[in-house]
């Protein structure tokens, strides 16, 4: 059974996605506060968190940069809820580690979908294994790890599985589109954006590797060899 971890200070609405998740067979636990969702997700190690961007005390996005600056939780996936829609928010967002958002006000069919999908893509689909070496950039599949010049770098989920499919399909320019279809697994009503937001945060964790990604004006990216 799948953990999921609601950080959220409206008490209904956590409460209505705990009863909705349950519903769907998934273990909910639910915490009000900034503080109190970085210890619960200490402590209970959760599949996914749900995680509000206006929070009292710890802002949201202050809890995602700490989620993701820690071994021990950088590689959970976040959705993030806001309340506006503004691409800022979702820029933001992404920029600090979330690999998703959902506006509010939402439909719990809309939330479930996202959670899935997420789940989905955190799931390890090459057990088999293999190694990829690309310059200083090494990639292990099997343990999902990446090693630049020697030195771990901790990437998320989705930055795992966006440097994964451009370093499979080395050379070949990937289009925004297919990058959403192939990375996030699922339609983004063409907020390319998305794509854009990650890449520059792959680059940024990469150090002077990230040169090895790319950008094909008005197409994608493409990962090349140094």
């Amino acid at each position: 059974m799948k953990t999921i971890l609601i950080i959220e200070d409206e008490r209904d609405l956590a409460e209505l996605v705990a009863f909705n998740l349950e519903k769907e067979g998934y273990q909910a636990v639910t915490a009000f506060d900034g503080a109190s969702g970085l210890e619960a997700a200490r402590t209970r190690n959760p599949d996914l968190i749900i995680l509000d961007l206006m929070l009292p005390g710890v802002m949201g996005i202050d809890v995602c940069k700490m989620l993701k600056k820690s071994e021990k939780t950088a590689t959970i996936p976040v959705i993030m809820l806001t309340a506006r829609g503004e691409e800022i928010d979702r820029v933001v967002g992404f920029e600090v580690g979330a690999d998703d958002y959902v506006v509010k006000p939402f439909s719990a069919r809309e939330l479930l979908l996202r959670v899935k999908a997420v789940l989905r893509r955190s799931l390890p689909d090459r057990p088999e294994g293999k190694i990829l070496s690309i310059g200083p950039v090494t990639i292990d599949t099997a343990r999902h790890q990446v090693v630049v010049a020697g030195e771990e770098v901790i990437l998320t989920t989705t930055e795992f599985k966006l440097l994964l499919n451009l370093a499979e399909r080395l050379g070949r320019v990937q289009s925004r589109d297919l990058l959403l279809k192939n990375v996030w697994g699922y339609n983004y009503v063409g907020d390319t954006r998305t794509v854009d937001t990650h890449v520059t945060r792959l680059r940024t964790k990469l150090g002077p590797a990230g040169d090895l990604i790319r950008t094909v004006r008005g197409f994608g990216y493409k990962m090349e060899e140094p």
